[in-house]
């Protein structure tokens, strides 16, 4: 049973076509996402403009960024997808956006006191935030 499905972690990215699967998702991804994926999921997280623009420079380079014409390398795709993912997990355990964003960007007591959203920076990082998320979620001592 999937709880996050493939898309919703999409529609984060607002990504068009949507997937049907993770496999669909996952050849996106690989083939490079576009540029307004990974524009869509930050905007999902900050309101503030200049939140967005320091998160999106942090996951690519400002330069390296103005460089990219349409589509996003597979490898900053993958960045994207996990900002999205992960998104989308707190949205559906916080059953609310904002709830989500709330706890995206506050220090967490499980993550040494760092706020989700530096964690998951990294794969491995991205699935303690999950790992926490679901442990939430089922109600299991956080």
């Amino acid at each position: 049973m999937v709880l996050v499905t493939p898309e919703k972690i999409a529609s984060v990215m607002a990504l068009e076509p949507m997937p049907r699967s993770f496999a669909e998702l996952d050849e996106m991804v690989s083939k490079g996402l576009p540029k307004g994926a990974l524009k869509s999921s930050i905007d999902h997280i900050y309101a503030s403009a200049e939140d967005r623009k320091q998160l999106l420079y942090r996951i690519i380079p400002e330069a390296t960024y103005k460089r990219r014409r349409t589509s996003l390398s597979a490898e900053e795709s993958e960045r994207a997808e996990r900002l999205a993912r992960i998104f989308a997990t707190a949205a559906y355990v916080w059953h609310s956006e904002e709830d989500a964003r709330s706890f995206l960007t506050m220090p967490h007591s499980m993550l040494q006191g760092r706020n989700p959203l530096d964690v998951s920076m990294t794969e491995l990082g991205a699935r303690r935030v999950e790992e926490l998320l679901w442990r939430l979620y089922y109600g299991i001592a956080a």
